[in-house]
């Protein structure tokens, strides 16, 4: 299994960088191509560090105009992706807490919250809303983390960008970036394996296991799936087998290959015409 948002080609960064140079001369379908590349991985990310699609939805279009309106203090020293991730993380942790960050979690309030109400599954459940629960669970996880520890493991350990570059991207040395990402690895395999099916059959919690607490707590909806439903690059990306999943690493990195939604990209597609003559010499 691959990581979701892999390395981009040297060409593919070559041809963004020309594009780059290509808007900031004024050329608008140019500057269009910028967007559609860089929105979806703008997109994962947010969604990565804030664990809410509509947070990430408000992020995204926040970050990219932010890197529309920042494209002539690209010097090229990093490649344009690394950039736009450097300007999506800083805009991240200064933003407010969201939704989920809101309700302060912690890895012990977190387990307890995964142990109550546990029950076997239901007869003929639909195997998607037992996906919805993993996918949301292993997001709200990562809001265990504090948010350098959580930039670090998403950069490093799901995106998996190399030292140097995750460093850059959160604007600290390599030494601090290697030190962080292991201490996210360590608490969170601790934490997996001590509570999570996936990871460790012996373990006590199952996704299928927690479908109906979920519904109770109005978490899940089996008519309005967030995230097993969420538009995707990869439309073969469906569910992953969990049973083949036996590290923690693995677990995080089995989400899809999110896309931003199609209403998020027209949004930000209106926001930047409106502004266009203002952004483009």
């Amino acid at each position: 299994m691959t990581a979701p948002y892999g390395v981009v080609s040297r060409t593919g960064e070559l041809r963004l960088a020309q594009l780059v140079e290509a808007a900031r001369s004024g050329d608008r379908e140019a500057l269009d191509s910028v967007v559609r590349a860089l929105v979806d991985d703008v997109y994962g990310l947010a969604l990565r560090l804030t664990a809410n699609v509509a947070d990430a939805e408000d992020a995204t279009q926040e970050i990219i105009v932010k890197v529309v309106t920042r494209l002539d203090s690209f010097g090229g020293q990093a490649s344009v992706r690394t950039w736009a991730y450097r300007i999506a993380v800083r805009h991240v942790l200064d933003r407010r807490k969201g939704r989920v960050e809101s309700l302060a979690l912690d890895f012990d309030r977190f387990g307890a919250d995964l142990l109550e109400g546990l029950a076997e599954p239901a007869s003929g459940e639909d195997p998607m809303v037992a996906e919805e629960v993993k996918l949301g669970c292993t997001l709200a996880m990562l809001t265990c983390l504090d948010r350098d520890h959580r930039v670090a493991y998403v950069l490093g350990e799901v995106f998996d960008l190399p030292s140097e570059v995750a460093a850059s991207v959160s604007e600290i040395s390599g030494e601090v970036h290697r030190q962080r990402l292991s201490r996210a690895r360590r608490q969170l395999e601790a934490f997996t394996e001590s509570y999570c099916g996936l990871v460790n059959t012996r373990a006590p919690c199952a996704c299928d296991r927690r479908v109906r607490r979920a519904i109770e707590l109005g978490r899940v909806q089996r008519d309005g799936l967030v995230l097993a439903d969420h538009p995707r690059r990869d439309l073969a990306d469906r569910v992953q087998e969990m049973e083949s999943l036996h590290a923690t690493a693995a677990l995080f990195r089995s989400h899809p290959k999110y896309a931003a939604p199609q209403p998020l990209a027209n949004k930000i597609r209106e926001i930047l015409a409106t502004q266009a003559s203002g952004i483009l010499r």
